[in-house]
């Protein structure tokens, strides 16, 4: 049984915990709308989601610095007041939360997001309560990378390596956990494909919500 190795377990929010697709991609399009982007095609901003958005507008609009802080400033004017609760829980996630609250593990979620507008989400959801704590980035992007967050966490709560593990859906998280020497989940149920997530050495990997209460509760 996973428990019996792993006693404290880092979630991400994005495509782990809840499906933020709408949200996300309209407050992208929101943005790139303000810079005179027009995309009509909200299925193409998916790749948006479990990225920091100073890498995603660089990397696939090819913004500088002054214009990935424009949009990301855009970006946030419809995140903050419509977006963020364009946002569902995935089903089956509560129930692992309160068997792991119950089984005395330790959760923490451990998000790019910053964590202002991550706190609002589990608190919107109903689901703050299960985690010790919520831990993300900070509006000025500082640990957003998540080796660098994953670090911190670790160092916050005297975590040990050996028995803590690291559930996301992105590449991100994977190398992150790599990164601070900590095992590591690949979900396939979110926006990364199993290629992306076992290239880049998952420990495990599962397709369905089922499956990830399977592996850590030992349930079928």
């Amino acid at each position: 049984m996973i428990l019996n190795k792993y006693k404290n377990i880092l979630f991400d929010l994005d495509g782990t915990l809840t499906d933020p697709k709408v949200g996300i991609t309209k407050s992208v399009d929101y943005a790139l709308q303000k810079m005179g982007i027009i995309d009509n095609d909200l299925e193409s901003l998916k790749k948006f989601i479990g990225t920091p958005l100073t890498k995603s507008f660089n990397e696939y609009y090819g913004f500088n610095f002054q214009e990935v802080e424009k949009a990301i400033m855009y970006y946030r004017e419809y995140f903050s007041v419509t977006g963020i609760y364009e946002n569902i829980i995935y089903p089956g996630i509560e129930y692992i939360l309160k068997e792991l609250k119950n089984r005395k593990i330790k959760i923490i979620v451990a998000t790019s997001k910053p964590l202002i507008y991550a706190k609002k989400i589990t608190d919107h959801f109903n689901i703050t309560k299960y985690f010790t704590n919520i831990e993300g980035s900070q509006l000025d992007g500082k640990l957003s990378d998540k080796t660098e967050l994953i670090a911190y966490i670790m160092q916050k709560y005297n975590l040990l390596p050996g028995n803590t593990i690291m559930v996301g859906d992105r590449e991100h998280d994977i190398i992150g956990a790599e990164n601070n020497e900590i095992d590591s989940i690949g979900v396939g149920y979110g926006y990364g494909s199993k290629e992306e997530l076992t290239y880049s050495g998952a420990n495990y990997y599962v397709n369905t919500v089922n499956n990830l209460t399977g592996l850590l509760l030992d349930e079928d």
